[in-house]
């Protein structure tokens, strides 16, 4: 979809091309809702600033549809679609790397109850392992804001993407 036809699409269907990219109903409803967007700068810019800062609810929702860095997403929705293409560009598979990873986020989600996120999308897999045991030492209170960042850099690079297709 191109900028001028998400302008012009009704309501529902602007919000339905929005949600593979983030499934936090009130960050959908206010880029819906901002419509009509000058240029798709313009755009990725509210779409960075929407919804800001996410509730603990809306960040568990959202959590909850991503898989595991290293896991391929399951299922053909777009969501899943995106998100193997992102891991895809992680590059080739270490042993040791994939090891540490699988027992990092083993160890995340012991200490955090979710599934640890990080933008896949321009990180190798030794960059997100470094980032995945620094935040391991995070209180929850840290980690909060640090997975709504995350989400949102996932989200501006996924409508980006979409915009152009």
């Amino acid at each position: 979809m191109q900028l001028e036809e998400f302008n012009a699409a009704g309501r529902r269907e602007a919000v339905d091309f929005l949600r593979p990219c983030l499934d936090i109903p009130r960050w959908l409803d206010e880029l819906a809702d901002g419509r009509p967007y000058s240029s798709l700068a313009e755009l990725l810019a509210a779409a960075n600033d929407a919804a800001d800062p996410f509730t603990r609810t809306e960040i568990e929702a959202a959590l909850a549809r991503h898989p595991r860095i290293g896991e391929r997403a399951q299922g053909d929705s777009a969501e899943a679609r995106l998100s193997r293409s992102e891991q895809a560009g992680l590059g080739a598979a270490d042993a040791a790397v994939e090891d540490a990873l699988a027992e990092g986020n083993q160890a995340y989600e012991r200490k955090f109850g979710r599934v640890f996120l990080i933008r896949a999308a321009g990180r190798s897999r030794a960059e997100i392992l470094a980032a995945l045991t620094t935040r391991l030492a995070n209180t929850p209170e840290q980690e909060e804001p640090i997975i709504g960042r995350q989400l949102r850099e996932i989200a501006v690079l996924r409508l980006e993407g979409l915009m152009g297709t």
